[in-house]
């Protein structure tokens, strides 16, 4: 089985819930580091739903911060990450796995 690391999502999360990646049919995904980055002067929330679980829910991001996350978490096919920020075009999101197909 080969295995791809790739970059899964980057761009600024809304305030609607946004799919930001789906894995592939056939595929297996290994969630492994997500980047949260807030480029305002206010603190701003995010949501991360993977698998349609919240992981990070409405964190907290200060003014100007960046917080990462190192996680190993398998998602099968089909499964969805969701975005949701409580401010418009604060929040950075960038979401680094491996596929195993």
């Amino acid at each position: 089985m080969p295995t791809v690391a790739k970059r899964l999502y980057k761009g600024t999360a809304g305030t609607t819930s946004t799919t930001a990646y789906t894995v592939p049919a056939g595929t297996t995904t290994i969630v492994k580091n997500i980047v949260l980055t807030n480029k305002t002067t206010s603190s701003a929330t995010i949501t991360v739903i993977m698998a349609g679980t919240e992981i990070v829910y409405q964190y907290d991001v200060t003014a100007k911060n960046t917080v990462t996350i190192d996680i190993s978490t398998v998602m099968n096919a089909t499964e969805t990450i969701t975005l949701i920020a409580g401010m418009a075009s604060a929040v950075n999101v960038y979401i680094s796995g491996v596929e195993v197909n």
